[in-house]
């Protein structure tokens, strides 16, 4: 199983980005997919999740009303809209995904597949 992240940049503040998630011999809409962020020096976050198979979606505080996390099962795809980007946005973000997960939780729990990360770099 292999996901991989794209769609990362550089972007001024106040700016969009969309990322995309692929997943290869794993199909995605059976199953929730997070996307996390870890910046340098801190600790990885949870920033948003969507369930199968009634897409119902979690948010961090911090990203509410800016993302949003949708999925395209044609393509085997989750994406992250990420717009009104702030500098503190800036991190590296991975998708993740389990065989043993279909709805998305608050509690943390350990996910058996990631992507290698793609960097969002927010700044004037």
């Amino acid at each position: 199983v292999q996901l991989v992240e794209s769609g990362g940049g550089l972007v001024q503040p106040g700016g969009s980005l969309r990322l995309s998630c692929v997943a290869s011999e794993f199909t995605l809409d059976y199953h929730a997919v997070e996307w996390f962020r870890q910046a340098p020096g801190k600790e990885r976050e949870r920033v948003s999740c969507i369930s199968s198979p009634d897409d119902r979606t979690l948010y961090a505080d911090s990203v509410k009303g800016r993302f949003t996390i949708s999925r395209d099962n044609a393509k085997n795809t989750v994406y992250l809209q990420m717009n009104s980007l702030k500098p503190e946005d800036t991190a590296v973000y991975f998708c993740a995904t389990d065989p043993a997960f279909r709805l998305c939780v608050t509690t943390q729990r350990t996910y058996d597949y990631w992507g290698q990360g793609t960097q969002v770099t927010v700044s004037s």
